[in-house]
């Protein structure tokens, strides 16, 4: 059997934890920031955490675990 080829866009964006959880940047941070609150720029700056319901998808694009 061949190898399983790592999709290339999620491994650029997406991160392993030290714990094994997958951090991802906010989305709405690229342009247009004009009209968008101080407060909420700052905030969308963090990484968050790849949500119960998209962990499946992304773990298999990533080729972690099964």
């Amino acid at each position: 059997m061949p190898k399983m080829k790592t999709n290339s866009s999620a491994k650029k964006r997406f991160k392993l934890t030290g714990t094994g959880k997958i951090s991802r940047k906010n989305a709405y941070k690229s342009h247009i920031l004009t009209k968008m609150s101080t407060k909420r720029k700052r905030n969308l700056g963090h990484t968050s955490l790849v949500s119960k319901a998209d962990l499946g998808n992304v773990k298999r694009m990533l080729c972690i675990g099964k």
